[in-house]
């Protein structure tokens, strides 16, 4: 019994020993298996991550063989007129203006609130309190009637009676006188058709000359009774009877000075005085613009006004307005120039027919200071300066085949968007105008499709204008 537990015993620790072993053996097929799986991925990770570096390089050492080609937007180097222009600031003055004020002192009697009214030339202003006038003139109109009456007593002679009968013999000759002369010539006119003798007509020749003699001797009677009286006296009488209408005469213009007119049409820009107040002679009661024209004067530099002229075009845009620019012609360029800051006044007149242009008002002034005709012009993009106050610098320039080139140009008169080149261009030329800052010589370049569909309706024109 204990020998057959004992095989028992022993059998059993037999088969846990090769149970044991058997999975020993199994753990490590697993583990060597594992080991090639792990080694067979890494493999084909290499390979693949290989694939990979040798294609991403291939590609690209073959994307660097491709040459490569910028977008740009060009233009034509055109031959047209070009003019600098130059701007200051002015200030903006009526055509006319008039400062109305009283020439008589007195107490304004009539007057309305005229401020930012339109008045016409003539119309009534203002009327000053008058009657201390009315009376001085009343007073100084009988004075000249008592001057004249005095004058006539003294030259009409101390004797009316005898200087009214020399009066009346006078007028008898002459009226005699001009009888003989109408009987003397009928009768001249029937002798010569022989209807009297020759005595009839000499009777009334005589008569004829007895009447102008009469007439001669009343002519000589009453300058005698003239020259006998005192010369003094009636030197005296006339020169009082010329002051008492001198004096008439100065009321009738302090009378008018009573009544205040506008001078011209325009609008009153300001009001000094009202009605009720007393206004001083000399003193200003209103001034009036005309604005219907205006005259904008603004201080250049006198070294951009060499070539300015009367006439030159010039643009104007008030400085409280905007967009409500306007042209105007140069009326007039200083001969003088300011010492202190070396300027030129220049006047540049325009119309205003809305009145939206206020006096006194600021506004830009911009002229032409030189203009050149028939020279190259290129959008000033086009151009890369040396430095922003250089004459030369550099313009791309696309040729036949699209390759842009560098060209050193020189410019010349210089605008916001254009510039003269006075060296390097012969107009003609295809220039780059955008995508020229940086662009390497000799880059292959292609049209943008904005500047494509400009260029071909550009070339159109072109093709229709030719014959």
């Amino acid at each position: 019994m204990n020998e057959k537990d004992d095989r028992v015993i022993e059998s059993e620790e037999e088969t846990e020993k090769w149970m044991e072993v058997r999975r020993e053996r199994l753990a490590r097929e697993r583990r060597r298996n594992l080991i090639v799986v792990t080694f067979a991925t890494i493999v084909v990770v290499a390979a693949l991550a290989f694939v990979l570096i040798w294609r991403a390089r291939r590609s690209s050492e073959e994307s660097g063989h491709e040459e490569v080609v910028v977008s740009v937007k060009v233009a034509k180097a055109e031959r047209e007129t070009i003019s600098s222009q130059v701007s200051a600031l002015g200030t903006i003055f009526p055509r006319e203006k008039a400062d109305v004020g009283a020439k008589i002192s007195a107490q304004i009697k009539q007057m309305a609130i005229l401020k930012n009214q339109f008045v016409k030339a003539g119309q009534v202003i203002a009327v000053l309190e008058s009657k201390d006038l009315v009376a001085q003139r009343n007073e100084a109109v009988a004075a000249l009637r008592e001057a004249q009456a005095n004058q006539r007593s003294v030259v009409g002679g101390t004797i009316p009676q005898n200087t009214a009968q020399d009066e009346k013999a006078l007028r008898d000759a002459r009226a005699k006188v001009t009888n003989a002369r109408a009987i003397y010539e009928r009768r001249r006119e029937i002798f010569a058709q022989g209807g009297i003798s020759q005595k009839d007509l000499e009777a009334a020749q005589l008569d004829l000359t007895e009447a102008q003699n009469e007439f001669q001797l009343a002519e000589q009677n009453i300058a005698l009774r003239t020259r006998s009286l005192n010369p003094n006296d009636r030197e005296l009488a006339v020169a009082k009877t010329a002051e008492a209408q001198q004096r008439v005469a100065t009321l009738d213009a302090q009378l008018s000075y009573a009544t205040i007119r506008a001078p011209i049409s325009g609008v009153v820009t300001d009001q000094f005085q009202y009605e009720g107040e007393f206004a001083s002679a000399g003193g200003k009661l209103v001034t009036i613009s005309d604005t219907s024209q205006v005259i904008v004067k603004a201080p250049f530099a006198d070294t951009a006004t060499g070539e300015l002229k009367v006439g030159d075009p010039a643009t104007v845009l008030p400085t409280d307005q905007e967009g409500e620019q306007r042209t105007g012609q140069v009326t007039l360029v200083s001969r003088a120039s300011d010492p202190m800051n070396r300027t030129v006044e220049v006047w540049v007149t325009l119309g205003n027919p809305d009145g939206k242009w206020r006096a006194n008002g600021a506004a830009q002034v911009t002229v032409d200071a030189v203009t050149k005709p028939n020279v190259v012009v290129i959008p000033a993009s086009a151009v890369t300066l040396e430095a922003s106050n250089a004459d030369e610098g550099v313009v791309m320039v696309v040729d036949d085949k699209s390759v842009a080139h560098e060209t050193k140009v020189k410019v010349g008169v210089r605008t916001a968007d254009k510039v003269e080149i006075t060296s390097g261009l012969n107009g003609g030329e295809t220039i780059v105008s955008e995508g020229n800052y940086s662009l390497p010589d000799g880059a292959k370049v292609e049209v943008g499709e904005e500047k494509k569909e400009e260029k071909e309706g550009a070339d159109s024109e072109e093709k229709k204008k030719e014959p």
